[in-house]
């Protein structure tokens, strides 16, 4: 079953990449009393998510952010080296939190894995974006497989 407005986000352990290593980071302290705009990609590196998904949210973020965003996380079924690595090389600085769900619990969870096993990516996410406020998602834009369109960075700003 796929996660639906209205619906409140599962418990679930992210990690993310700092200058100490790799830390957990709970979804209660990522989206409990914030507005979190969270999308979320099939794989860092790849090229829809390079070229056009991850930047436009960081060329976006001032925009976003003054509409009341607290946060703006990228998910990926990646681990926190990886995320870690592609922050810095797309220039996120803190614009952007990079959310490894090495694991996919999170995606699973929610209901919105894809197998990417054809292309030797195994199980990762669909590409989405989702507004979360104080837990509770207030908006969700899942992407037909292979379109990159609703869940952009302007489609985002569109609905804050």
């Amino acid at each position: 079953m796929t996660i639906k407005v209205g619906d409140a986000v599962p418990d679930a352990t992210f990690m993310t990449m700092t200058a100490e290593g790799p830390k957990p980071l709970s979804s209660a302290d990522l989206f409990k009393g914030k507005t979190v705009a969270l999308f979320a990609l099939p794989g860092a590196f790849t090229p829809t998510c390079s070229a056009k998904h991850l930047p436009g949210y960081v060329e976006q973020a001032d925009k976003i952010k003054g509409k009341g965003v607290d946060v703006i996380a990228c998910l990926s079924v990646n681990d926190a080296f990886v995320m870690g690595a592609w922050g810095k090389q797309q220039n996120v600085g803190d614009k952007v939190v990079m959310l490894a769900d090495g694991n996919a619990d999170f995606t699973r969870k929610i209901g919105l894995t894809m197998d990417g096993s054809k292309f030797g990516m195994g199980e990762r996410s669909q590409r989405y974006s989702m507004l979360v406020k104080d837990g509770k998602v207030a908006a969700l834009n899942v992407e037909k497989p292979g379109e990159f369109s609703v869940s952009s960075a302007d489609t985002m700003l569109n609905q804050l």
